[in-house]
């Protein structure tokens, strides 16, 4: 069950059950050529400090150029991602924080996702946080969720 925890305007939080080990869940969080398939082809590394490049479409609407800049702010095995995120084009824009965090649950995994710092008085970057909420509900988490389902289960 796909759950929204908040309804503040400077946040996304997703609260996603998972029927799989954390060591799974948290090799798809941190496995470059895993992240490509149900997130975004990358250049990421698991460890604190590498920046690297998330590679998305365009959004004539928010001006976003479908390049993402981000640097790993925090990694705890098996527990929790937190990276920045901005869009490589315009550095000074509109900068958030993208943070993962597993939770074993029975014999699952519950993650929370929260993607923070967006202005609740800038209307492209609401108009951003709307886009981006719609994804991480409907689009990133049903895949993350598929490629899980496929991947063998040796956890």
């Amino acid at each position: 069950m796909l759950m929204a925890t908040s309804d503040d305007l400077t946040v996304i939080e997703v609260d996603q059950y998972f029927p799989h080990p954390p060591a799974k869940l948290w090799r798809a969080l941190t496995t470059p050529e895993l992240m490509a398939e149900w997130l975004m082809p990358n250049d990421f590394r698991p460890a604190v400090g590498h920046r690297f490049t998330f590679q998305a479409k365009a959004v004539g609407q928010t001006g976003f150029s479908g390049a993402i800049a981000c640097e790993v702010l925090e990694l705890t095995p098996p527990k929790r991602l937190r990276i920045s995120w901005c869009d490589a084009a315009d550095p000074d824009g509109m900068a958030t924080e993208v943070a993962w965090t597993l939770q074993p649950e029975g014999k699952g995994t519950r993650l929370f996702l929260e993607h923070s710092g967006f202005d609740p008085d800038d209307p492209t970057q609401q108009l951003a946080r709307r886009f981006m909420n719609g994804g991480w509900r409907s689009h990133v988490l049903r895949r993350l969720g598929d490629l899980l389902m496929a991947a063998p289960t040796s956890d």
